[in-house]
């Protein structure tokens, strides 16, 4: 049976005017050389002309130009000795003069913005019910193909149209900063992933240093060694991977100041030289609630594919870094979006055709056997599978949404199902294509693809940002119900409904903001909600419907959250009950338990935080 998909009629097209400026070197030093003397040469007068038409020209499409072209000018200081000038005497116009011809624009989006994937956005504050703020990240790419993460805020209403925040004009590179320590351990375990473990180079560079390590006493020994050994070929080769994993670590971060759309991630080291693709961007929640956010990316410096991490918590700061293990090797990595049994959960493709499961004890190393989750069984598959981002908790299980190749490389999207305590079974799939190019869609760069990097949940639909033809973007929402209905139960299924029915909720509070907000994350996980605004309510719906659940305030008018539970308890009725509370004691919690509440959660609600609880009760 055919899904019904909505698409939206929000599209991001490629825009030659969002534009950064790069460091920019014409030829070697020689070069280099000869432009700094004819600027140096020049009459004061006709130089300042030139630089004051350079600000007028470019300072309202660029944060801060001068700060640039200042940074700019640092990168080339040092060839002046071979020049024969003294740099104390250069005034400051002269300096911004020389970094501007060290400068150029470069359109990150003129090509193609696409592969995107959407996360919840940090901030969920001043939004009306049925609300959800998001960002979307994109791969934007530009001149000579070299791609980059952009971004763009937005707010899902509650009918899960989306609004975008307008784009500025204005792009902004983020400051990096180098970080300082590395683990030999790692360091040694990816020259291990690259085949370049067992050599005398390895040994006499990083032998000999501590367990954790500096920056700079890396970069000494490898000098040192390149100015007393006669290296080799094969030993210049593992100097060049010593150097990529080392650059291959980082900090980013931007001004306060900036909109999540000036944001963008460019490629900074040598092993990203050719690009950053395909960031799949995830809400993570640690075990005791906390939250981050992870990405997997691919770099490529144009013969080396390395897998990347990202963390941050507030798309202001990021940290960058490798992920290590010999299963880390190719392109699809997806972060699931907590720990799995304990241990994090990672959706991958280690042969480039099948979709497998990784588990491991730490965020960035996989060494651990992958499994096999799911090979092509349907001809729209057949060519090749992968995921679309990372997978969805719900009520019925973790869902992720597939990428399937099949005749003339066509690409479409599908679903599968995977048992919430053990991932590592799949329990039902799509037998058809969830989304196909349609006519308008299948033009492109590369023709007749659909692909994602991401999906959330939003008022009981999946919302899916795909990519067109890998040149454009677009938006596609379909009920979450829907999906289930139409899928295959491979266990557990009587009669084509999956013997994990949906849990119904009941939700009690007498404060309107609260019941919405909480009754939202509820719908949004997957369960059937009722409200009721006080005891009296409850006790009518109790009469009417079977919950599996109450969540309910304490302190309410007509019948407070004690009562209620006396009267369950009395009635032996067998639905358990956990409490919300905005202010309760020891005594009070202590009370509650000794009545049978099976917990308690603080005010406001932390939706990760009810997402746990609820899944350790119903486990």
């Amino acid at each position: 049976m055919a899904i019904n998909i909505k698409r939206h009629q929000v599209h991001f097209h490629p825009d030659p005017k969002r534009v950064i400026v790069r460091f920019f070197m014409p030829g070697g030093e020689e070069r280099a050389k000869k432009i700094i003397r004819r600027v140096i040469t020049m009459p004061h007068e006709a130089a300042l002309q030139v630089l004051n038409q350079t600000l007028r020209d470019f300072s309202n499409r660029h944060r801060n130009i001068t700060r640039i072209l200042q940074k700019h000018y640092d990168r080339v200081e040092g060839l002046f000795p071979g020049l024969g000038i003294d740099k104390r005497n250069i005034p400051n116009e002269i300096k911004l003069l020389i970094g501007a011809y060290f400068t150029h624009e470069y359109s990150i989006e003129s090509a193609a913005f696409f592969n995107p994937s959407m996360v919840e956005d940090p901030d969920q504050s001043h939004l009306e019910k049925g609300q959800k703020r998001v960002i979307v990240s994109f791969r934007a790419t530009g001149e000579g193909h070299v791609s980059s993460i952009g971004f763009r805020g937005a707010i899902l209403d509650k009918n899960n149209d989306l609004e975008f925040n307008p784009v500025s004009k204005l792009v902004d590179i983020a400051e990096t900063i180098q970080l300082h320590e590395y683990k030999k351990e790692d360091f040694i375990h990816k020259l291990k992933d690259m085949k370049f473990d067992d050599t005398e180079v390895v040994e006499k560079v990083i032998g000999h240093l501590n367990d954790i390590f500096l920056f700079r006493e890396l970069i000494k020994n490898i000098t040192d060694f390149e100015n007393n050994h006669e290296v080799t070929v094969e030993g210049n080769k593992v100097l060049q991977a010593i150097k990529l994993i080392a650059n291959a670590q980082y900090k980013i971060s931007f001004s306060l100041d900036t909109a999540i759309s000036e944001r963008v991630i460019f490629p900074v080291t040598d092993a990203e030289s050719n690009g950053i693709e395909d960031a799949r961007f995830v809400k993570f929640t640690e075990e005791n609630g906390d939250i981050k956010y992870y990405a997997t990316y691919t770099a490529y410096n144009g013969s080396v594919i390395m897998p990347q991490l990202i963390e941050t918590t507030d798309f202001y700061t990021f940290t960058v870094m490798p992920i290590y293990g010999k299963h880390a090797q190719n392109k699809g990595m997806a972060v699931f979006p907590r720990k799995v049994n304990g241990r994090y959960a990672m959706l991958s493709r280690q042969d480039g055709e099948n979709n497998y499961l990784m588990y491991s004890d730490q965020i960035n190393i996989w060494d651990e056997d992958p499994v096999l989750l799911q090979e092509p069984q349907y001809p729209w598959e057949f060519v090749q599978l992968g995921n679309s981002g990372s997978a969805i908790e719900t009520s019925r299980g973790w869902l992720v949404i597939t990428h399937g190749v099949g005749a003339i490389r066509k690409y479409v999207l599908g679903a599968i199902l995977l048992d919430i305590n053990d991932p590592s079974k799949v329990i039902a799939q799509l037998d058809n294509p969830l989304l196909i190019a349609n006519e308008k869609e299948r033009e492109g760069y590369v023709p007749n693809v659909v692909y994602s990097c991401g999906s959330i949940v939003s008022n009981g639909e999946i919302i899916i940002p795909y990519a067109m033809s890998d040149t454009s973007s677009g938006f596609a929402s379909v009920s979450l119900n829907e999906v289930f209905e139409n899928m295959i139960y491979n266990e557990g299924s009587k009669n084509g409904e999956p013997l994990d029915r949906v849990k119904r909720i009941l939700l009690v509070d007498d404060d309107e903001v609260n019941l919405t907000m909480v009754s939202q994350m509820l719908i949004e996980d997957g369960y059937l909600v009722d409200e009721a605004s006080d005891g009296i309510q409850a006790l009518v719906a109790i009469g009417k419907n079977t919950y599996d659940l109450i969540l309910s305030d304490i302190e309410m008018p007509n019948f407070n959250g004690y009562q209620l539970l006396e009267f369950i308890k009395k009635e032996s009725i067998k639905i358990p009950v956990v409490f919300l509370s905005s202010h309760s004691s020891e005594a009070d919690e202590i009370k509650g338990l000794e009545l049978g509440a099976a917990e308690y959660l603080p005010k406001p609600v932390q939706k990760d935080l009810l997402k746990l609880r609820l899944k350790n009760i119903f486990k």
